[in-house]
């Protein structure tokens, strides 16, 4: 009798541990996976070497509270060098690994990539590079630029530099100086088009691949062509040989306004320093510094863990758009996870997950952003800092400008 008793409490035990506590595996949720391009080693490891980190603290950031919805985020991060084909290689990687969304750096991958992210329905994002005509989220349903594309940017600076110099850009000179590949061209056209309609001279100065040698360039422009303003669109270890020199050639650098990748305190360092680049104006579209909410959560997301803040926190440009890109991700997965009953999201719905991003500025780091399914640029806006008194200072508030001639190149460009 003790023998049947002992095996029938056995069984009662098996039974009720089977039905009171199910394993672990069914109850933790499913990673999420975000496909993270990177160039840490390559021609922009000046961007990539911070940026990066900047993106991979805000993940943790999210999963040291508990995920989206439950579900840890894993972004898997490549390093392709700026190289196109190590650039494909990885996005089939991230493929494989069953990336939601993609994290796409460079313009020249974002091109590689377009026609794969849609036919993969899989979103892919460029915030302040790539094609300025993927803001057209009919054409270009599966790539978000996210942020002001450089149609944007040449917009922008225009509007800037006419507000510089009184008001009124008839009759004045500006030069463009831009790095010779396809995103450095790529503004040329809506440069020309607002010449045309403020009535100021264009000369376009092209500085080939590195960029590490463009005196010639800059000694037209401040000599010969004598121009009254300066846009600059260069990126690398371009923007720093630019400010030396045109310091040099004694053009003062409260006339020229960069870019968006010739805006980082990296920029500012290799050209020798802020004291150096006294009176550069740079663009921005993420915001600049140290004092905001997402950046204080961080370093006490590592002051918890025992650790000092990461040392890539005080190059603040390109950190912070590396914590704003894993931000908008992050968002996009968090609306596509509570639209789905189930949580087992796909490209699909990163997609439109993306596409109800409304008034979203991370507690003012980002401009209001706000992404639908015909505009994945979210509005072009962007801020003008300066270099002043060995920092940056804000001279603008987030803005944009002449956007019926920026809709009118993306009408164009649906129509080729």
């Amino acid at each position: 009798m003790r023998f049947y008793l002992a095996i029938l409490t056995a069984l009662l035990v098996a039974a009720g541990s089977l039905v009171g506590a199910p394993p672990s595996h069914a109850q933790a949720k499913a990673d999420i996976v975000i496909g993270m391009q990177c160039d840490r080693t390559g021609a922009t490891q000046i961007v990539g070497t911070v940026l990066c980190p900047g993106f991979h603290d805000y993940i943790a950031l999210i999963n040291s509270k508990g995920g989206v919805e439950g579900h840890k985020i894993k972004a898997l991060e490549i390093d392709h060098e700026y190289k196109v084909p190590p650039g494909v290689e990885s996005y089939e990687r991230h493929k494989k690994e069953g990336a939601v969304t993609i994290a796409v750096y460079g313009t020249p991958h974002i091109y590689a990539l377009a026609a794969k992210l849609t036919e993969d329905r899989i979103p892919g994002t460029s915030p302040g590079f790539g094609s300025a005509a993927a803001a057209d989220g009919i054409r270009y349903p599966y790539i978000f630029p996210i942020a002001a594309t450089y149609w944007s940017q040449a917009t922008a600076a225009v509007d800037f530099v006419k507000k510089q110099l009184g008001g009124n850009l008839k009759g004045k000179k500006i030069a463009f100086i831009f790095y010779d590949n396809p995103a450095g061209r790529e503004p040329i056209e809506v440069l020309e088009d607002l010449a045309t309609l403020e009535g100021f001279q264009l000369k376009i100065f092209a500085v080939p691949p590195p960029g590490v040698e463009m005196g010639a360039q800059v000694l037209d422009i401040a000599q010969r062509f004598r121009a009254d303003f300066v846009i600059g669109h260069l990126f690398g270890g371009a923007p720093a040989v630019s400010i030396k020199e045109f310091k040099r050639v004694g053009y003062p650098l409260r006339k020229f306004v960069s870019f968006v990748w010739g805006s980082a305190e990296a920029n500012i360092d290799a050209a020798g320093g802020f004291a150096v680049a006294e009176g550069y104006y740079t663009m921005q579209f993420a915001g600049v510094g140290s004092d905001y909410p997402v950046l204080n959560e961080i370093r006490d997301m590592y002051k918890k863990e025992g650790k000092p803040a990461p040392k890539e926190m005080a190059s603040t440009v390109f950190y912070n758009r590396g914590v704003l890109i894993a931000a908008l991700h992050v968002e996009a997965i968090r609306n596509a996870l509570k639209a789905k009953a189930g949580g087992k999201i796909t490209g699909v719905d990163t997609k439109a997950g993306f596409e109800k991003i409304s008034n979203f500025t991370l507690g003012g780091l980002v401009p209001p952003l706000k992404i639908t399914p015909t505009d994945h640029e979210g509005g072009g806006l962007v801020q003008i800092w300066q270099v002043k008194g060995g920092k940056f200072e804000k001279v603008t508030d987030w803005y944009a400008a002449y956007p019926d001639v920026v809709a009118k190149h993306i009408k164009a460009a649906a129509a080729k």
